[in-house]
C-alpha cells in the first residue's frame, strides 16, 4: 500500500487522480492533500478518503471552521503551507498537481526528501529543469512524468535504444483555434480559447494549448526529462489527439502510442512508476488510423513554442521569466485586459530583456517575483 501526498486535488488532474486512486484502493491510500479556491471539495475527498492526516488550502481564514469539521486533521495554508505539508506528512509518492509558478518549490523540497513524484506541474521543470537536473542525478529522488505526451514518449524509448533514436515528436492539438487563420485570431475572445477540441482541462491549461505555450513547454520538459538536445525534439500538429507522441528511428521508421485522450490513463502510469495498469476507452480498431489527420506545425501562427526554444537556449533564469510573463499575460486575457496575440508579444519583451543569471533556487524565485512585478505594473492589475 502506497501513501500519497497529492497538490492540487481540487483541479482537473486532482480529481482525476482522486479516482484513480479510488479504484485502486487496494494499492494506493490518500495521506495528505492540497487544495485552492474550492475549499467545499475537502468535506467529501475527507469522507471518501478517511486516512487523510493533513490538508493544505490556499487561505487562511477558512482553517478554523475546517479544523472544528476535522478534529483528527492538521491543517496548512497558502505557500508556505504547500512546503510544510510536503515537509511534515509520511508518504511513498507525491503527485503535484499544481497550476504555475506555486508548484516549484514543492517540487524542490520533495526531491530534498527523496521521494517519488508523479509530476503534472509542468512549471516545475520548466522555471527549474536545472535545479531538479542536479538534484536527481545526486540521488535526490525520482520523477514520473503526469502528461500523456511524455509517458508516450517514455514508452517508446523503452522500446529503443538511445543510439538509434533520432527524433522525439511530441504531438499537439493546435487548441481552440487551429482551424483559423492568423489574421482571425486578432477579435478572438476567451471564452472562445476556452473551448478546446478534445481535452477537458483547467483555464490556464487551455488557454497554453490556444497559443501552444503548452508544447513550448513540453518542449523543455522532454529535455530535461529524456536527455535530447532542442535539435531533436519536434512538433507535429495532430487533429485526433490518439497518437500522444512518437520517435523517430535511425532508419526513418517510428515508434508511436497510440490510446484514446484519457488523463487517467498517464496518471495511472505515474502511480504504478512505470507501469500501465489502468483499462482505458480503448482503439477499437486499427482501421481508425485512416480517419487521422497530421499537420505541420505554423510558427507564425504559434510564436510561443519559438518563445519557449529561445528562453531553453538562453538557460539559467530565461525560464523562470518566461513562465512568469506567460501566466501574468494568460490570465490578464482571461479578464479581457489584453488581446490575444498580445500574450505572445508581452513574453518577447521580457525574454528580450533579460538579464540571464544561473540556475539556483533563489535566483529563479527573484526573476518570478521581479517579472510579476513589472508586468502587472505595464499591463495593469
Amino acid at each position: 500500500m502506497k501513501r500519497i501526498l497529492l497538490l492540487g486535488a481540487s483541479g482537473s488532474i486532482g480529481q482525476q487522480t482522486l479516482d484513480v486512486i479510488s479504484s485502486n484502493s487496494e494499492h494506493f491510500e490518500l495521506v495528505a492533500f492540497s487544495v485552492g479556491e474550492k475549499v467545499d471539495t475537502v468535506a467529501t475527498i475527507v469522507r471518501l478518503h478517511p486516512s487523510v492526516k493533513y490538508i493544505c488550502i490556499k487561505h487562511r481564514e477558512y482553517i478554523d471552521i475546517l479544523q472544528k469539521q476535522n478534529p483528527d486533521i492538521i491543517f496548512f495554508s497558502g505557500d508556505e503551507g504547500l512546503l510544510k505539508i510536503v515537509k511534515k506528512a509520511a508518504y511513498d509518492l507525491v503527485v503535484n498537481a499544481l497550476v504555475g509558478f506555486s508548484g516549484f518549490p514543492p517540487t524542490i523540497a520533495a526531491l530534498k526528501k527523496k521521494a517519488t513524484i508523479c509530476l503534472a506541474n509542468k512549471e516545475s521543470l520548466v522555471v527549474g529543469g536545472e535545479i531538479v537536473s542536479r538534484l536527481l542525478k545526486k540521488g535526490y529522488g525520482k520523477i514520473y512524468p503526469i502528461d500523456s505526451e511524455h509517458v508516450a514518449l517514455a514508452k517508446c524509448l523503452s522500446q529503443a535504444r538511445k543510439d538509434r533514436v533520432k527524433k522525439l515528436i511530441l504531438t499537439a492539438s493546435g487548441g481552440a483555434f487551429r482551424n483559423y487563420r492568423l489574421e482571425q485570431l486578432s477579435d478572438v475572445k476567451a471564452e472562445d480559447a476556452l473551448k478546446h477540441p478534445t481535452w477537458q482541462m483547467g483555464a490556464k491549461i487551455t488557454i497554453d494549448s490556444a497559443t501552444m505555450m503548452n508544447k513550448g513547454f513540453e518542449i523543455i520538459e522532454a529535455h530535461y526529462l529524456f536527455g535530447y538536445g532542442l535539435e531533436d525534439i519536434e512538433v507535429l500538429m495532430h487533429d485526433e489527439s490518439h497518437v500522444h507522441s512518437l520517435v523517430k528511428l535511425e532508419d526513418d521508421s517510428f515508434l508511436a502510442d497510440i490510446s484514446h485522450p484519457d488523463m487517467r490513463l498517464p496518471i495511472t502510469y505515474a502511480l504504478f512508476e512505470g507501469q500501465t495498469k489502468f483499462e482505458c476507452a480503448r482503439i477499437s480498431s486499427l482501421k481508425q488510423l485512416d480517419n487521422y489527420h497530421f499537420h505541420d506545425f505554423d510558427a507564425a501562427k504559434y510564436p510561443c513554442v519559438v518563445l519557449a526554444k529561445e528562453a531553453l537556449k538562453m538557460g539559467g533564469t530565461a525560464l523562470a521569466v518566461l513562465n512568469a510573463a506567460n501566466e501574468v499575460a494568460v490570465y490578464a486575457f482571461l479578464e479581457n485586459r489584453i488581446p490575444f496575440l498580445s500574450i505572445a508579444k508581452i513574453i518577447a519583451k521580457e525574454l528580450n530583456n533579460v538579464k540571464v543569471k544561473r540556475q539556483t533556487i533563489r535566483n529563479v524565485i527573484a526573476s518570478d517575483r521581479l517579472t510579476r512585478l513589472h508586468l502587472r505594473k505595464a499591463i495593469g492589475n
